[in-house]
């Protein structure tokens, strides 16, 4: 088969949204279908035309920027010539184009999914919410225009007012794609050295720098927990110079970063082997994101699988992880004080929360998402369209597996 995935920003950018795309396309490669990826050349320096692990990268030069958006002149004759060449077109929102794909799926009458990741939130101001209904608008009339819209969990989509209206017409739910490099004990011993570890307990955070992650209220509840634990240490993995749009966040952080230096390190992107040992040097992960552009945090997967709890923020979507697996705690959005009472009470007993990593992992597996994606897009080519929002069966066993862990042993 055939597939087009259409998204604004793709590899090199760093966003869970890129991250799961690239699984997915490696995925379906390697279950012999042919993808191609149809994206943003937002770096003039970036190939317009390569092949990454098996997948077809095309970038349209970017004329101009719009908040986070791009516009680009050339994207529509080019989104033209790729639909016309494949299967299936499956959009990933949010991105400006999508009602023209959808549109020209329609036209040519190939199946389109639309996966939709999160909300878009920009910056205060009255140009950003002009840009903000025009991108509402363009949500909703791809959602009209497309066949199946998907997303992670059921959760998030009956708190979302996009997604909301599509339940049980044509919403699906899909587990998320999350692997990661396997890493040897050499590796990870050789993280621990490199930063010093020693028997520190410590605190990861795995997002880039940007205002919607919340990073401030980890800071904030840094003092509470280091009165227990004084020789804390958080490492934060993921960009933090640069960061477009982001320039007035990082400098409102900077006197807190400073302020706890000897608690807190920034180690950039992590790739590989490396971005595994840094997991499992981990005692916890925070995910402390404080809106809707965060629907599940696939950090927190690729933390579990490696034997990692979480302390994640009650946003919908966001909190299923932990309350499917039991493995972590769930605190109110955007309050250090019940963050910090989290981070200790893990810290205090961490074995309570371990879960087994194998069926985390087997749950998240790419060949399982491209297997439930592939069997949608050939049940549309057959005209049969979905009409449960039903999560996956998936779900159900990490479920069962933390109410068997809760469940009282007798003597």
């Amino acid at each position: 088969m055939k597939i087009l995935e259409v998204l604004t920003y793709y590899r090199p950018w760093v966003s869970g949204l890129t991250i799961y795309v690239e699984r997915l396309s490696r995925a379906l490669v390697e279950q012999g279908h042919e993808v191609t990826v149809l994206t943003s050349q937002y770096d003039p320096a970036l190939p317009r035309n390569e092949t990454m692990h098996g997948v077809n990268v095309v970038r349209v030069p970017v004329a101009f920027r719009i908040s986070k958006g791009v516009i680009m002149p050339g994207f529509g004759p080019m989104a033209w010539k790729l639909a016309r060449q494949t299967d299936v077109m499956h959009l990933h929102l949010p991105q400006f184009d999508a009602p023209g794909l959808a549109t020209r799926g329609r036209l040519l009458r190939k199946p389109v999914v639309l996966t939709y990741h999160c909300d878009l939130q920009l910056p205060v101001g009255f140009f950003n919410k002009v840009v903000d209904k025009v991108v509402q608008f363009q949500n909703q009339t791809a959602g009209k225009l497309a066949d199946v819209v998907a997303t992670y969990t059921r959760d998030y989509a009956m708190h979302s007012p996009y997604l909301s209206q599509f339940v049980d017409r044509k919403l699906v739910i899909i587990p998320p794609p999350i692997t990661l490099d396997p890493a040897s004990d050499e590796v990870v011993r050789a993280f621990h050295e490199k930063h010093a570890l020693g028997d520190r307990p410590v605190i990861g955070i795995s997002a880039r720098l940007a205002a919607e992650k919340g990073v401030e209220v980890l800071l904030h509840a840094l003092p509470r927990v280091l009165e227990k634990y004084p020789d804390l240490l958080v490492l934060h993995a993921g960009p933090y110079k640069n960061i477009l749009g982001e320039e007035a966040y990082a400098n409102r952080l900077a006197p807190l970063f400073e302020q706890f230096k000897a608690h807190y390190k920034l180690l950039g992107t992590l790739q590989g082997d490396e971005l595994t040992a840094f997991y499992r040097n981990l005692d916890i992960l925070c995910i402390c994101s404080l809106n809707s552009t965060e629907s599940f945090g696939l950090v927190q997967i690729e933390a579990m699988r490696n034997g990692v709890p979480v302390a994640a923020c009650n946003l919908p979507g966001v909190r299923q992880p932990v309350t499917m697996t039991g493995m972590g705690e769930v605190t109110a959005i955007g309050d250090s004080d019940a963050l910090a009472e989290a981070l200790i009470r893990i810290l205090d007993d961490r074995e309570q929360y371990v879960r087994s990593p194998e069926l985390i992992s087997e749950s998240f597996d790419p060949t399982q998402t491209a297997g439930e994606y592939v069997r949608i897009f050939e049940a549309l080519q057959q005209g049969q369209r979905p009409t449960k929002s039903i999560e996956p069966p998936a779900y159900d066993r990490l479920r069962a597996m933390r109410d068997e862990a809760l469940r009282p042993t007798t003597k």
